[in-house]
């Protein structure tokens, strides 16, 4: 079982910036890709960015693009987001998940990855 941790959440203005981490063990070697989800109440749980291990393929979510950054530590088994004008509407908790190795599927389908963290929240206030 692979166990992701989140962390790097908090409260921030608008046009700031955070910098989300996900620690996760067996990248590489049990999985292959590590995606950045978000959620808010009533809603459905929603695609932000993506990266598969080589670090050379990465996927972002439309209303992300040019904001957001995915990057990986692979030494550190750690995939980051780095997260700059932020806006409200980027508000909500951020999961990281991870893909088994090997299976493939859609990079912004939750269903399509089969670990979870817990989850860290992201407030932004205009």
């Amino acid at each position: 079982q692979v166990q992701l941790v989140e962390s790097g959440g908090g409260s921030v203005q608008a046009g700031g910036s955070l910098r989300l981490t996900c620690a996760a063990p067996g990248y590489t070697t049990s999985t292959d890709r590590v995606g950045w989800f978000r959620q808010v109440p009533g809603k459905e749980r929603e695609a932000v960015a993506s990266i598969y291990m080589n670090g050379r393929s990465t996927d972002y979510a439309d209303s992300v693009k040019g904001r957001f950054t995915i990057s990986q530590d692979i030494a550190k088994l750690t995939v980051y987001l780095q997260m700059n004008s932020l806006q409200a509407e980027d508000t909500g908790m951020y999961y990281c998940a991870a893909r088994r190795i090997g299976i493939g599927g859609a990079w912004n389908k939750p269903g399509d990855y089969h670990y979870w963290g817990q989850g860290t929240q992201v407030t932004v206030s205009s």
